[in-house]
């Protein structure tokens, strides 16, 4: 082997040991990443905290995309050590993770979350399609004059989206581009509303690319607000305005429900027990995702993730049921609480 090549895989390998023992002097655990699983892991950390030895983990909201940025960036004490996601980590992100020298990560699925479309509870609840959303929020919608045409969203008022609606102003607060949420959001309500010309969904096939400007793209005319990672920050805003709608997860309409409802979505209400059962059109799994190489290094994380996974925590009768969490079938528990256990890590090949 080359001199030089054989000197810099073993600087390599000493920088990547000297992170990992650079750990050590953290004694707390660092999460960063959803806004929608924030919540249940800042229960879980205060309860962790309370009875155990370890320190109570510190927790950022900063976004799936922004928080999996900062868990990419590589291993050491100045990078996080678990990330929030409301989606499931992107093979490109999990690349980029790689490319950092974070070559094992372990993904953990805690449960399932729906998105509602919630106005203020003394407001008049409305019922929709996710047809009706895709035509409210899109930046450019199917022209009903000229068929296989697009054109600039003119709709102004829900009405002109729907006869069946009312006529009120389209504002809707929701996540920004670097959100888990609006990442599902796009996903779960965004394509299969535009799905429903039949002329759109053929070009699905022919030109992905075309197809993903028609459905993925919300508009910026205003009728669109993006709100930041903060959801308690929308709902305080649906109280003042009664006129508009905002986007997020369960979870806070269910810690808000004397606050904002949720609407109907294709005849089904956000409910606990209709996600659960898969009913409700618009959920999503919940994740986190460990860096192997802290844990052993930095205190308390293997006892962290085993109070996360535990049947009191993540159960049908758990704690984190009480803020909004729907569990996992009791068989899916059980195999992730195993292979997280197990430390078995993620494979993206």
């Amino acid at each position: 082997m080359n001199k030089h090549i054989a000197c810099a895989c073993l600087l390599t390998l000493v920088s990547g040991a000297a992170a990992v023992d650079a750990l050590a002097a953290r004694d707390y655990i660092s999460i960063v990443g959803s806004s929608t699983v924030y919540p249940f892991s800042t229960t879980v950390a205060e309860q962790f905290g309370k009875t155990t030895k370890f320190s109570t983990p510190k927790i950022e909201s900063t976004g799936t995309g922004g928080g999996i940025k900062l868990f990419c960036a590589g291993v050491g004490p100045d990078t996080p050590d678990i990330v929030n996601a409301s989606r499931a980590m992107k093979k490109t992100e999990y690349e980029n993770c790689v490319k950092n020298g974070v070559n094992e990560i372990v993904e953990v699925k805690i449960g399932y979350d729906g998105i509602v479309l919630a106005n203020a509870k003394n407001a008049e609840r409305m019922s929709v399609s996710r047809k009706d959303i895709y035509l409210a929020l899109a930046k450019d919608v199917p022209d009903p004059k000229n068929e296989g045409k697009t054109m600039a969203n003119p709709y102004k008022t829900w009405k002109e989206v729907n006869p069946e609606l009312p006529a009120q102003k389209i504002e809707v607060l929701g996540p920004p581009p670097t959100s888990g949420t609006r990442d599902a959001f796009v996903e779960l309500v965004m394509e299969p509303g535009c799905e429903g010309f039949p002329w759109i969904k053929d070009l699905k096939k022919k030109d992905e690319k075309a197809f993903k400007g028609i459905c993925f793209t919300v508009r910026e005319d205003g009728a669109y607000v993006e709100a930041g990672e903060n959801d308690n920050l929308i709902v305080q805003k649906l109280e003042v305005n009664k006129a508009a709608f905002g986007i997020f997860g369960f979870s806070f309409l269910d810690q808000n429900s004397d606050k904002v409802q949720g609407a109907m979505v294709e005849g089904k209400a956000p409910t606990f027990e209709a996600i659960a059962a898969g009913e409700y059109p618009v959920s999503r799994p919940l994740f986190f995702y460990v860096k192997k190489a802290h844990v052993g290094a930095i205190p308390g994380i293997q006892e962290f993730l085993a109070e996360y996974t535990s049947e009191k925590t993540w159960g049908e009768e758990g704690y984190l049921s009480d803020k909004g969490l729907i569990p996992m079938p009791e068989a899916e528990r059980k195999g992730v609480a195993q292979a997280v256990k197990n430390l078995t890590p993620l494979s993206m090949k």
